[in-house]
């Protein structure tokens, strides 16, 4: 089954929060966890691996959190993957040439081609896609 990871689906999370948001305040990563009943630990990781590749600006204080730092219409679901969980590919020799099945296997070309399929789907839905949908009884 081809689906996203929980530290995708927490981040999307997170940063759809963040992007909502924007105008008020500084987001913490406590109070993302409890809003949305998000494992605290997982998520502050998560968070922080955002930061150090400056997705988000960490604010140090009383008040302080997390603030998006980047233009959402400019940040794809491939970026986030690849930040998140490395190189995407629906198969190991998708993002691995160390297959031993490689010289004779005869499904390399058709999984390519899904492979690019679903690369070319992320890489036209962004954070500011994601951000617009509406919501479903969920808070922000």
């Amino acid at each position: 089954m081809l689906k996203l990871t929980r530290k995708v689906e927490y981040a999307l999370i997170a940063l759809r929060y963040m992007d909502r948001n924007k105008d008020r305040r500084c987001a913490s990563a406590k109070e993302i966890s409890d809003l949305y009943h998000i494992p605290l630990s997982l998520l502050s990781k998560i968070l922080q691996t955002l930061s150090k590749v400056e997705i988000i600006q960490a604010v140090q204080g009383a008040h302080g959190g997390y603030i998006l730092n980047i233009n959402p219409e400019d940040f794809s679901m491939t970026e986030l993957i690849n930040i998140l969980e490395g190189p995407l590919g629906i198969m190991d020799c998708s993002i691995d040439s160390e297959c031993s099945q490689l010289d004779t296997c005869n499904i390399k070309s058709p999984i390519t081609k899904v492979n690019n399929a679903i690369i070319n789907v992320l890489n036209n839905i962004t954070l500011a896609d994601i951000s617009e949908q509406q919501s479903t009884g969920l808070k922000i």
